[in-house]
């Protein structure tokens, strides 16, 4: 069988519909985001937040952290 080549933008569109219509949009979604990258350095970032912090500031904070209940999560 032979088709006409679709643009890719359309390609995706009709997959993504394809997609959600048979798993749904939280599924999509996370199939979607196994192939997102995300962006910024990482490594520069995090000196940057804990350049002030010792190992034992940051394993201060999460203990203090894990005692807190979530908001998403409370603890039973």
């Amino acid at each position: 069988m032979i088709t006409d080549t679709l643009p890719l933008a359309e390609i995706t569109k009709e997959a993504l519909r394809v997609l959600y219509k048979e798993i749904g949009v939280v599924n999509t979604i996370r199939f979607v985001n196994q192939f997102t990258s995300g962006y910024g350095d990482y490594t520069q970032e995090r000196r940057e937040l804990f350049s002030d912090m010792t190992l034992d500031d940051l394993f201060t904070e999460m203990k203090k952290a894990k005692q807190k209940p979530s908001r998403n999560h409370p603890r039973k």
